[in-house]
């Protein structure tokens, strides 16, 4: 590491020096959420330089943590996947969400709303078993924003796979959802949930699939899960 360290031979210490460096925790969030690539892994710590993610992901190869692997199918391509190392990091990761969702007062994350993050997020939790077995769209609108941040969709196909879109796909939208990005936020996060914010929220289209939305709802692995009555 390019740092000084603690100069400490305490297993603890020798760990901070690598897992305690600015952005290292968040960017191994992505790693346990399940992003390999490096465009993928850009936009879940959007906030962060592609200098300074590249410099991380060397500094967590080479403490053995992450490693990199050739794309068979895409010639040049490479992604980044966690060690036996990086896999062994995941509970810590986890207990430290779980730690931050309990104690950490949440009007402090409120404040740092990022609609682009929070779609990505949704788009890569979201549960596509509740939703028809064919191509569904969810329009999601957050009308205080700029336009150029107002409007994202949420493209499920019926294999399974999601795709988020920050211009329209071009299909029937089957769900309108029209909310503040602070109320969608606030229910990703498992402050809250959709039954307690009905009246914040605007649902126009299919009743199936609105009736259901608390069950497909893409959620942070650290929310609360409650069980929904529509």
């Amino acid at each position: 590491m390019s740092h000084s360290g603690y100069k400490q031979f305490c297993p603890l210490a020798m760990a901070a020096e690598i897992l305690c460096t600015r952005w290292t925790m968040v960017l191994l969030r992505e790693f346990v959420a399940g992003s390999t690539r490096f465009n993928d892994l850009r936009r879940g710590v959007p906030k962060m330089s592609p200098t300074l993610l590249s410099k991380r992901l060397k500094e967590l190869e080479e403490a053995g943590i992450v490693e990199r692997r050739p794309v068979p199918s895409e010639r040049g391509l490479q992604e980044y996947h966690l060690t036996e190392a990086g896999s062994d990091l995941k509970e810590v990761i986890m207990t430290m969400g779980m730690w931050g969702q309990k104690w950490v007062e949440s009007s402090l994350s409120l404040k740092n709303l990022d609609p682009s993050l929070l779609m990505w997020d949704m788009r890569r939790n979201l549960n596509p078993r509740p939703l028809p077995t064919r191509r569904t769209v969810v329009q999601f609108m957050f009308p205080e924003l700029p336009s150029t941040k107002r409007d994202w969709w949420l493209v499920i196909e019926a294999s399974g796979e999601v795709d988020l879109c920050w211009a329209d796909p071009g299909f029937d939208v089957d769900l309108y959802l029209s909310t503040e990005l602070r109320t969608m936020t606030a229910i990703w996060m498992g402050v809250t949930d959709v039954n307690a914010e009905r009246s914040k929220i605007e649902l126009t289209g299919s009743r199936e699939i609105a009736s259901t939305i608390q069950t497909w709802l893409g959620l942070s692995p650290f929310a609360v899960q409650k069980k929904y009555v529509a």
